[in-house]
């Protein structure tokens, strides 16, 4: 699949034209099912929620905003990547609220990878979020490096394009998300 020709669908669809809907999700379902089996991959074994139904309410989530000027096949799956999280977290926030267990001990981490690691609890992927909405708020291009490559799994080079910056600055970045991760999940 070509990434121009979902980029041409995409803005297609932000003009208004519906007819290209049917082609779009058939260009870019299987993608979007791997990024939300990789994030599923993450969660609790015995988490509610199956990749196919993560992938459904996130294609319509994006699809639903209408103000979105899609500029590209990157910037929608960066976007669906954010959407996925958003889900997730909504998802543990609301089975929290039903407990409302508490006592839960503060998250160790090691790395961000150790923090999403297979079993991970609804409480530490809100406190995750929660840190991660903080960090973005203070740090914008390294947060945009952890949302570009960890959710959604996209390469150190590509990035650094993307970004117009060196590999040698997302590396960086990156190394220093993880160390204020790693702090601000400790507390």
């Amino acid at each position: 699949m070509s990434s121009d020709s979902v980029t041409v669908l995409l803005q297609r669809f932000s003009a208004g034209d519906k007819g290209v809907e049917e082609e779009l999700i058939h260009r870019v379902y299987d993608e979007l099912h791997q990024l939300a089996a990789a994030y599923m991959r993450r969660e609790r074994k015995d988490h509610t929620l199956q990749p196919t139904a993560l992938v459904n309410e996130a294609y319509f989530r994006l699809i639903g905003q209408q103000e979105i000027d899609w500029a590209s096949r990157h910037h929608f799956f960066v976007l669906a990547a954010k959407v996925m999280r958003r889900i997730l977290t909504d998802h543990a926030r609301k089975k929290n609220a039903a407990k409302r267990g508490g006592g839960t001990p503060p998250l160790p981490l090691e790395a961000i990878d150790h923090v999403l690691g297979a079993g991970s609890d609804d409480d530490q992927i809100v406190e995750l979020d929660e840190a991660l909405t903080r960090f973005a708020e203070l740090f914008p291009r390294q947060a945009k490096v952890v949302e570009l490559r960890y959710f959604s799994g996209i390469e150190q080079r590509e990035i650094a394009t993307m970004l117009e910056v060196s590999e040698r600055t997302v590396k960086r970045d990156w190394d220093f998300a993880q160390a204020w991760l790693h702090r601000e999940l400790k507390k």
